[in-house]
């Protein structure tokens, strides 16, 4: 009984160890060889770096609050952008807390903008909490409130950010978007020029 039971574990104990190395080390591996290879700076995270320290990557948003900046969507994603903390907030349509926090955000655009609509993804957080994207709408929303802060002509930053729009893949795949790290990182170089 002892000697068949064996027989029978051993095909199946084999066969769990085989398929562990194969799925569990040696795809990964694979994965990562060929990732490393054929997409070296995505492999990595898109990071972006200056004096040879990482400052940021174009994949996970950035919490931008300054005048001088574009300002990103809000971030339920730990204390903010937080990429060991991924999630929504989880509150619903019939939350006080949402509702308020909403409220308070749309009064700060208000502020700068006060004729206009605010655009929904300023004001509303990504199910993720790390999209390091905004709509045209939202980045155009900005402009004159950037423009104003940094002393800037607003022909100038609204051209930028229209340099700036990404169109869907293939014309139909996904959302124009504008990468907020990016936007900002060229806003940065604009500023460093004299105004026209």
């Amino acid at each position: 009984m002892t000697k068949h039971l064996l027989s029978s574990l051993r095909p199946a104990l084999v066969m769990t160890l085989l398929f562990a190395l194969l799925l569990g080390i040696g795809y990964p591996l694979a994965l990562t060889g060929m990732g490393q290879l054929l997409f070296p700076a995505q492999a990595n995270g898109s990071l972006v770096e200056r004096d040879g320290k990482p400052i940021g990557s174009t994949v996970i948003g950035q919490a931008f609050t300054s005048e001088r900046y574009f300002n990103s969507r809000p971030s339920a994603a730990g204390k903010g952008y937080d990429g060991l903390a991924s999630s929504g907030s989880n509150l619903g349509p019939t939350s006080q807390a949402l509702a308020d926090r909403v409220a308070a955000d749309i009064a700060k655009f208000k502020a700068a903008s006060p004729d206009r609509p605010v655009p929904s993804d300023l004001v509303t957080a990504s199910a993720s909490g790390l999209d390091p994207d905004i709509s045209p709408e939202a980045a155009f929303y900005q402009v004159d409130r950037v423009a104003k802060a940094r002393g800037i002509d607003r022909a100038r930053v609204q051209a930028l950010v229209t340099d700036s729009v990404r169109h869907p893949l293939l014309g139909f795949i996904g959302e124009p978007r504008v990468n907020l790290f990016d936007l900002n990182r060229r806003l940065d170089g604009l500023s460093a020029k004299p105004a026209a």
